[in-house]
């Protein structure tokens, strides 16, 4: 048997599918609440054809799949995410990228890896947005139809510019708040497109060298960039490849800057060496901002000491061992305070009530993490609620037989609490062999899911997804043909 073959990352619930349909009146275990009424959509990597070279499971292309309430009915559609990369194969018949753990195309400077969008979609000025994680050009969708519409745009800046997966979207102003980060100077950007699609403000953010960011954080007058000290190795990258490389000498920094401010702005942090991959929410509560997130927990030692040539290692071959972290940092006197919020549940993939994005959050929902048996063999075994005013959390586990995706929350109609609505997340059911629909109930998760929907075909596992309320679906069917 090749290693292609055995590769767990084209297999059982990893597999691609090769389809793309659109089903109405789906099955349902339980009964769809009444209250609940949008859509769910998430990304995740589906590669159209047979992949050559060793595979990795964030190399495929990107498909977006998304599932529909309209009063106590489920509807469910799914696309690929129609890219330069991905038509240029159409076109050709076959393949010509490789993925991570090969050598980059050296042919086309351009696009050494595909972009295959296949990371995050948000939903801004009535369109989706799909996007990747190494950054690249982002591609608005039809919410409707999830059909590809073309890139963002039209702003000459924005050509080519690689804007990481993680942008925010203020849901008070209707703004797009985004980062792009490259190997070249100035290595990074940061950004913001109003709600009519202009884009209002664009920054370079001067690095001392290339980073691997992934991350933003926002708040009601801030915006937060990261500069991890991880990095691709200077020598695999001259060779073609990527090779992380954690420096454990270097410090952590955010560069803080109001929303629509200028470079000289930028205010620099320095914190403890560590990578994070998700912002939870950060706010300003006096002089402090407050962010939350999920930073990769550093092994020790036996003599208690962190182990950094593990943690690098770890990070390289994406083990799922994960903290629920704070940093304070205070615009007054320029320091940072951090503590562990909780290290007993290893949880990622965090989401909130997006209404509070920005603001000071009460609740936020993780997915909680299996212990990995095996490398690139992730497994995202249930949910956990975490209460940032009393520092607890309670988690659901269905058992080894379901594998979860982002669950983001999803307001009820009418709602108060800042918590009351749903999680919506897809599941893999390996028991029944079978892709489904869990809807849980906010307030209590622990009861575990409120109904159950039956999807017409396998959804391969994925990354992060949104919600878009039936209102903003509405309006953005009635909107002039053509808006951005």
């Amino acid at each position: 048997m090749t290693e292609l073959a055995m590769d767990v990352s084209l297999q059982g619930a990893f597999a691609p599918i090769h389809t793309e349909v659109a089903a109405t009146d789906l099955q349902v275990i339980g009964k769809v609440p009444a209250d609940l009424n949008g859509m769910y959509v998430r990304n995740g990597p589906s590669p159209r054809f047979q992949p050559e070279g060793r595979y990795h499971w964030f190399d495929g292309d990107g498909m977006l799949s998304a599932i529909r309430f309209d009063d106590g009915r489920a509807s469910f559609r799914n696309r690929w995410v129609q890219t330069d990369g991905l038509k240029e194969e159409l076109a050709a018949g076959r393949p010509l990228w490789r993925g991570l753990k090969e050598k980059v195309r050296v042919d086309r400077p351009d696009a050494p890896l595909k972009n295959s969008s296949n990371t995050d979609v948000k939903f801004h000025a009535g369109r989706l947005l799909s996007m990747w994680y190494r950054g690249g050009d982002v591609y608005q969708c039809d919410p409707s139809s999830l059909e590809t519409l073309g890139k963002l745009g039209p702003d000459p800046r924005l050509a080519g510019l690689p804007i990481s997966a993680h942008s925010r979207v203020d849901e008070r102003t209707d703004e797009y708040l985004f980062f792009a980060y490259g190997n070249e100077a100035p290595y990074m950007h940061y950004g913001v497109i109003g709600k009519t699609g202009a884009v209002e403000t664009f920054v370079p953010v001067r690095l001392p060298g290339p980073r691997l960011p992934h991350d933003m954080a926002i708040t009601e007058n801030y915006s937060i960039l990261h500069d991890f000290p991880l990095f691709n190795e200077p020598a695999a990258l001259a060779a073609g490849r990527y090779k992380l490389q954690f420096d454990r000498e270097r410090a952590t920094r955010f560069g803080v800057i109001p929303r629509h401010g200028k470079e000289h702005d930028i205010r620099w942090f320095e914190a403890s060496p560590r990578y994070m991959l998700h912002v939870v929410n950060a706010w300003e509560e006096g002089d402090e901002i407050v962010m939350l997130g999920t930073p990769y927990s550093i092994p020790r030692r036996f003599d208690g000491s962190h182990d950094y040539e593990a943690y690098g290692r770890g990070i390289s071959i994406n083990v799922t061992d994960f903290e629920f972290y704070q940093w304070r940092l205070n615009l007054k006197t320029g320091t940072v305070t951090e503590q562990i919020i909780d290290d007993v549940y290893n949880a990622e993939f965090p989401t909130i009530n997006a209404s509070r994005q920005g603001l000071p959050s009460r609740y936020s929902y993780h997915i909680l993490m299996g212990r990995m048996h095996r490398p690139e063999d992730p497994r995202f075994a249930g949910m956990v609620k975490f209460d940032n005013q009393t520092g607890g959390g309670v988690s659901y586990c269905p058992g080894n037989n379901v594998w979860f995706s982002e669950a983001p929350f999803a307001p009820r109609d009418g709602a108060g609490d800042e918590d009351d609505g749903y999680l919506v997340s897809f599941a893999w059911n390996a028991a029944d062999a079978r892709s489904e629909v869990w809807v849980f109930d906010a307030k209590e998760i622990t009861r575990g899911p409120v109904c159950r929907v039956i999807l017409p075909q396998r959804v391969p596992n994925g990354f992060h997804g949104t919600w878009v309320p039936a209102s903003k679906l509405t309006a953005a069917a009635q909107a002039p043909v053509g808006r951005a």
